[in-house]
């Protein structure tokens, strides 16, 4: 089920990031790897297929980072778009690394920061990074120092600008005492975080909405990750029937539902699935009124 109109049914269309101007919808690259995000996809030819087409439906921001795979993600997208359309924004996260047994783990020391960067450039083929997001997770190292070296790396001419992912408000704030943060990507979604997943200590039992309403106040965009809660939405019939009422799936709904939550919103959500990337671009089109946001939220929670 998808829907053809080209226009935002929730305004605005389009946010800022410093200079860069994306549409208020962008496409996520961590489901281009294969299984578990780790090594190959079973069909390449059809991942870079899947970031051409985001690019012909109109979205001009991708996110990866190059841990996804480690390096599928940025080699598949450099691969399926370079030479890369004149207004097409390319975001990177560091922060994280793979492990051989391929979990995930800290990388934020400014060594690590600065290899993660050369590898960015070097794997998405570019001078300078458009934007490049800070992703904190409770380490060894000082958010400060982390930050450091990603404000170092900006004035040497290798990031445009910076960003945050994974980050309280007081966090936000000591950065923007420092310097221009354009984006914040934090974990958000309709059932307000991840099922059975603890919140992560350094959020001292902070909000969700907290850092978001933050970036609306500062007009920072808000990138949401793990934007349809990893496939769980159907399991609420609330929302189903919702959902059927304005002719959508639950995966649409919810995306729609973020669009209408905020005017910072801007949702990234990934897919190998050419049919599911078709879906999820047609959720900007669903008109939610502000009671239905409301009861939305309520309904999952």
């Amino acid at each position: 089920m998808t829907r053809t109109a080209t226009s935002f049914a929730v305004p605005p269309a389009t946010l800022r990031l410093g200079d860069l101007e994306v549409t208020r919808f962008g496409f996520g690259a961590m489901r281009l790897p294969g299984k578990d995000v780790w090594g190959e996809p079973d069909d390449p030819a059809r991942a870079r297929a899947v970031v051409r087409r985001a690019v012909e439906l109109g979205m001009n921001l991708i996110d990866t980072a190059w841990y996804y795979g480690p390096y599928v993600a940025h080699r598949l997208i450099a691969e399926a778009l370079f030479p890369y359309p004149e207004h097409l924004v390319i975001a990177t996260k560091l922060g994280g690394k793979r492990l051989p047994d391929k979990s995930w783990a800290a990388a934020l020391r400014p060594e690590e920061l600065r290899a993660g960067c050369e590898e960015d450039l070097r794997l998405l083929r570019r001078e300078r990074l458009d934007v490049v997001h800070l992703r904190y997770v409770p380490a060894d190292v000082p958010f400060a120092e982390s930050l450091d070296a990603m404000i170092a790396l900006q004035r040497e001419g290798k990031i445009r600008h910076l960003a945050l992912s994974n980050v309280s408000t007081a966090q936000l704030e000591e950065a923007l005492a420092r310097v221009p943060i354009v984006a914040v990507q934090n974990l958000y979604n309709l059932a307000g975080g991840l099922p059975g997943v603890p919140q992560e200590p350094h959020f001292e039992g902070e909000s969700p909405d907290a850092v978001l309403d933050l970036c609306a106040a500062r007009g920072i965009a808000f990138l949401p990750y793990f934007p349809l809660v990893m496939g769980q939405l159907g399991d609420s019939p609330a929302l189903a029937a919702a959902a059927e009422r304005h002719g959508a799936t639950p995966a649409q709904l919810a995306l729609a539902w973020l669009l209408a939550r905020s005017p910072v919103m801007l949702p990234i959500p990934g897919t190998g699935s050419l049919e599911h990337l078709e879906e999820n671009w047609a959720a900007r089109t669903i008109a939610l009124s502000p009671d239905e946001v409301t009861a939305i939220a309520a309904s999952m929670r």
